[in-house]
């Protein structure tokens, strides 16, 4: 039957051993009380907070592709490079879309003129109209006085009847060609918007992050050229863990730490919390850096989310001795004498230290103890 060790229990066996020793053959009650400051292992609230790695992304990114198939005629940047607005990237190979722009542009001036015609042949129709019913009312006038015969007066009619379909096929056909000229012209714009898709321009201040083409290559609609980010402007994105959805929030201040070959600390905030993913089981939660002139994206930060605060059990910082790996405090006993425990800490707040285990609540502890201080020593409060 193996029997197993608890860490504390082992870490006390390790303060025993050097216990109630004697130095060059004096006993420590020999060598008289020894004067030590104390303080106690006291509960007091303790700010909760955790700390979570993240990269940093610029909170603007654009992707650059094309939106037709064409050839790469020019990149205009490299990796690294900053841009202004409306600067051109990359250029492609245009003569297609500027042969379709000038199809169209020819296109549309034939169905202008078209217009006009259809045009003047309503106002002809509209002229022999008015000429038609004038006729009409006049031989009507001279057949009431018995003057016109009833053919003639038949005639006149038909004269004024088909006088006026003409008006109205005119005008049809005016409608026409003017429908014909509107679709001609958004056919223009079309390719002069297609024409214009040959050379791709920075949509943004901001630094070329990504080139993935170079000239002679064939563009295909979608496919990403270029990588433009926005350099005025950073955030770091943290991948939390569910458990965390309730400590984090819009708006929260969030103390930030990048790894950088200088560590810099910076006060973000958080500006964006996603859904719980159900595969992941977390959220991206996005924190914004302040305008940083030495910020990257790719850098690695941690960010610090504070939370509730919660009670701990402390004692003052310095009463801590670190012997390795191990932490130990000395404690005073009843009999007024130093005992070395082991102890385990946790975050360290002010001047003060979180102690998991190894120390009760109200325990006196030497402060600041001397090297020459040893286990089982008897002690005395110093006088302030």
């Amino acid at each position: 039957m193996r029997h197993h060790v608890r860490p504390l229990a082992l870490l006390v066996a390790l303060a025993v051993t050097p216990a109630c020793g004697s130095h060059d053959g004096v006993s420590a009650d020999a060598a008289g009380p020894v004067n030590v400051t104390l303080g106690r292992a006291e509960e007091i609230p303790l700010p909760s907070s955790f700390e979570a790695g993240g990269v940093v992304r610029a909170r603007n990114t654009a992707v650059i592709a094309s939106r037709v198939m064409a050839p790469v005629l020019d990149v205009h940047v490299r990796a690294g490079d900053r841009v202004r607005r409306g600067a051109p990237l990359v250029t492609l190979d245009g003569r297609e879309t500027d042969a379709n722009r000038a199809r169209a542009a020819a296109a549309l001036t034939s169905a202008v003129e078209a217009g006009r015609s259809a045009e003047s042949e309503v106002r002809a129709a509209e002229a022999g109209a008015v000429l038609a019913r004038a006729t009409y009312e006049r031989v009507r006038a001279l057949h009431g006085k018995r003057s016109a015969t009833p053919q003639e007066l038949d005639q006149a009619v038909t004269g004024r009847d088909a006088a006026e379909a003409r008006v109205a096929g005119a005008r049809a056909h005016a409608a026409a060609a003017a429908a014909g000229a509107q679709a001609a012209q958004s056919a223009m714009d079309a390719a002069s918007v297609a024409a214009s898709y040959a050379v791709l321009a920075a949509p943004f201040d901001g630094i070329v992050a990504e080139r993935s083409v170079d000239p002679g290559s064939m563009a295909n609609p979608g496919s990403p050229l270029l990588v433009l980010e926005d350099a005025s402007a950073f955030r770091l994105e943290v991948l939390l863990d569910e458990a965390r959805a309730a400590q984090a929030a819009v708006g929260q201040a969030v103390a930030v730490v990048l790894d950088a070959a200088e560590t810099r600390s910076y006060a973000g905030r958080v500006s964006e919390v996603g859904r719980v993913d159900p595969a992941a089981h977390g959220f991206l939660v996005k924190v914004d850096l302040p305008a940083d002139a030495d910020l990257r994206s790719g850098l690695f930060g941690r960010a610090t989310f504070g939370g509730p605060a919660r009670q701990a059990l402390t004692v003052p910082a310095s009463a801590a001795i670190r012997r390795g790996q191990l932490t130990f405090v000395f404690t005073v006993d009843g009999d007024g004498r130093a005992r070395l425990q082991p102890v385990s800490t946790g975050s360290a707040h002010q001047d003060r230290i979180e102690i998991l285990a190894g120390v009760p609540k109200g325990a006196r502890v030497v402060t600041a103890p001397a090297p020459s201080l040893t286990d089982g020593a008897r002690v005395r409060e110093a006088r302030r």
